[in-house]
């Protein structure tokens, strides 16, 4: 059995590889410190076993599952939580995952997990995971094959219809990405996800173009179902990307000689057309945390609240906000809450314990101790300093 282990925490993937290896030696461990390692794995390795993290830089586990689990069926799904991250190992549960394993893991349940996986994984044909190699294969052959048609350039002689010939007329999608990020996760997300709708309404497939752009094949089962499936892969774009794209998609064609005529006008017209930018997206997603956190300081304001407003998990979330604005979430929210304070202290004769619950702090003893470690006086003290030093400009 092939296993793969993601989880940021060198601990927890050093201490699962270490017990699985020990256990079980039988088994192949890979191992992946990020979405984006486990996803070139999951790509070239026939993987049967992703143990994962739950929270994770730049994607949650659930939400690799969700995306991976069309084009890898076959893959069981175990998640690793802490105690506070339990709702998503449930729902991860709910959406299809065999277990969770709460942290610490202890040896005796994993290797007691491994052992009952393992067993299913036996029972299932050995022929069908030669099947599933095979066809992976040559869908990988067929996607670099049309890719590089696509793109103008030469064959060499391979017979293009024998990787098309079934689809008579079609129509093109697709999808470029504007960043100067590595984009392997997106790629991956935008793989699945547009495959996963082209199978939907019709049949085709997709190939990677290049480093931003993917394109997508899809002769549709009824005529009209095209702009339902751009509206569906926008809304679901949307949800799992973090960076600006774009959706292009052609007329109808009939002449699959006729398709790097097609892909150059598409590009033409992305040159014109604006990238789709959303709350989830780097310096929109920054720029609504701030709004909202500014219209909220007298309410709880935690991480997590504030990163499910803009749909961003966590983790993800509070690396990006120290990017962009310099400062950790919890020190930004503090320093706000007592810039606050002190304008309402200087401009205002409202009481100290009133201020106090207007800045978010309702235990007025907490508040004093705050400011005054952070200003060196108490709120009384600094409101006197206030109008003594406005008398003397005066």
């Amino acid at each position: 059995m092939n296993i793969l282990v993601v989880d940021d925490e060198s601990i927890i993937r050093d201490g699962i590889e270490r017990t699985i290896r020990k256990t079980y030696p039988e088994h192949r461990v890979y191992l992946a410190s990020s979405p984006e390692e486990a996803v070139d794995l999951l790509k070239t390795l026939f993987i049967h076993l992703v143990l994962t993290d739950v929270l994770m830089p730049g994607m949650t586990g659930i939400e690799l599952m969700e995306i991976s689990r069309k084009r890898h069926a076959h893959v069981k799904w175990v998640f690793i939580s802490a105690h506070s991250e339990f709702a998503y190992a449930k729902e991860a549960v709910r959406l299809g995952a065999k277990d969770y394993l709460l942290k610490p893991i202890g040896k005796e349940t994993l290797i007691e997990k491994i052992k009952e996986l393992g067993e299913e994984v036996e029972k299932e044909n050995e022929r069908t995971s030669e099947t599933q190699l095979l066809k992976t294969n040559l869908k990988l052959l067929r996607e670099a094959v049309f890719a590089r048609w696509a793109s103008g350039l030469d064959l060499g002689g391979i017979d293009l219809t024998t990787f098309t010939g079934s689809h008579p007329s079609f129509y093109l999608i697709m999808v470029k990405m504007e960043s100067d990020a590595d984009l392997r996760l997106e790629h991956f997300i935008v793989e699945n996800v547009l495959s996963e709708l082209i199978d939907s309404a019709g049949k085709g497939f997709v190939a990677n173009v290049d480093a931003r752009s993917l394109l997508g094949l899809a002769t549709l089962s009824e005529e009209g179902k095209l702009s339902k499936l751009i509206e569906l892969l926008r809304t679901h774009l949307k949800r799992y990307l973090k960076v600006p794209f774009q959706v292009l998609h052609s007329e109808r064609i009939d002449d699959m000689a006729t398709v790097p005529k097609h892909v150059q006008a598409m590009r033409r017209t992305s040159e014109s057309q604006h990238y789709d930018h959303y709350a989830s997206g780097g310096e929109k997603a920054i720029e609504v945390a701030l709004q909202y956190i500014h219209a909220h300081l007298p309410s709880e304001l935690t991480l997590e609240k504030v990163a499910s407003v803009v749909f961003l998990n966590p983790v993800y979330f509070s690396q990006l906000f120290k990017q962009k604005t310099g400062h950790g979430f919890k020190d930004y929210v503090t320093q706000r809450r007592l810039e606050r304070a002190m304008e309402l202290l200087r401009d205002s004769e409202l009481k100290v314990g009133d201020i106090s619950e207007r800045v978010g702090y309702p235990d007025v003893r907490h508040f004093s101790q705050i400011f005054r470690k952070k200003t060196g006086f108490t709120p009384s003290e600094y409101r006197q300093h206030e109008l003594e030093t406005a008398g003397k400009v005066e």
